[in-house]
């Protein structure tokens, strides 16, 4: 492990919300949990040809200060950052260091190409 992680980057975890549509189904709408500061490195891309687009997946890890099980500031599979129109959707987390400083979060951004 390197050195302290650069937490430079400004980004707003959202979670998403169910609400029934009134027609036996549902409308999903994603809500900010709040802001958290950190560091952002991608990793190698790949494509693939989708049904009416081309897209491009590329991992993160998307390290951000350590925060107990069951804290609301701590990521969890199925959310994801924002930052501005991008979109990193948290695949795992992992603590980074013994002490749970930091968490790792393995993320992916979809872009339609």
């Amino acid at each position: 492990m390197k050195g302290l992680p650069q937490l430079n980057r400004r980004l707003v975890l959202e979670e998403p919300q169910r609400a029934g549509d009134g027609s036996g189904g549902f409308a999903e709408s994603w809500v900010a949990l709040g802001t958290l500061w950190a560091e952002v490195r991608p990793g190698a891309g790949r494509e693939r040809a989708g049904e009416f687009a081309t897209l491009s997946r590329v991992p993160y890890r998307i390290t951000v200060r350590g925060a107990p099980e069951g804290a609301a500031s701590r990521p969890r599979p199925e959310q994801r950052f924002r930052e501005g129109a991008r979109l990193f959707r948290i695949l795992a987390v992992a603590e980074r260091d013994a002490a749970a400083q930091y968490l790792i979060c393995f993320a992916e951004e979809e872009v339609g190409a």
